[in-house]
């Protein structure tokens, strides 16, 4: 059960991302600044993560540690949400949201696939099998079909 109801919360973080894109893109067309509108999105996230994170700790009697992590990592994530952010503004209105969320997640995919393999950052490292090739085949393949017919 528990590998079902993280699979579907998976797919719900996909929903919402494929939703923000289109949205974000109208808020870019309004404001005539698309990079505006990555910065309102960003804002607006933080100010619930924040939220999130205080509440989290209160409940759980966890406090919020920063350890001791390298200036890198302060600013790296921001950086690469923000061009992600960005990139999707400025491309559903020309190539559509189905196709930009078909070509994120490729990216995703090569990029999660090489990182699995070399255990970026600590993570477990994850060999590249004929299955896991397979699969990525197939979703690239899947998000070229919906971007060119």
């Amino acid at each position: 059960m528990d590998t079902f109801l993280w699979a579907l919360v998976g797919i719900l973080a996909g929903a919402c991302i494929a939703t923000q894109a289109p949205i974000n893109a109208q808020l870019g067309r309004a404001l005539e600044v698309p990079i505006a509108a990555a910065g309102v999105s960003f804002v607006a996230g933080a100010i619930v993560l924040w939220a999130i994170a205080f509440l989290y700790s209160g409940a759980t009697g966890i406090a919020i540690k920063f350890g001791a992590p390298q200036p890198w990592m302060f600013v790296a994530g921001g950086l690469l949400g923000a061009a992600y952010v960005f990139s999707n503004i400025m491309l559903t209105p020309m190539i559509g949201a189905a196709a930009v969320m078909g070509l994120s997640v490729a990216g995703q995919l090569i990029a999660g696939l090489a990182l699995d393999r070399v255990g970026f950052m600590g993570m477990a490292v994850r060999e590249i099998t004929m299955g896991r090739l397979a699969g990525a085949v197939l979703l690239i393949t899947g998000a070229l079909m919906i971007r060119l017919f």
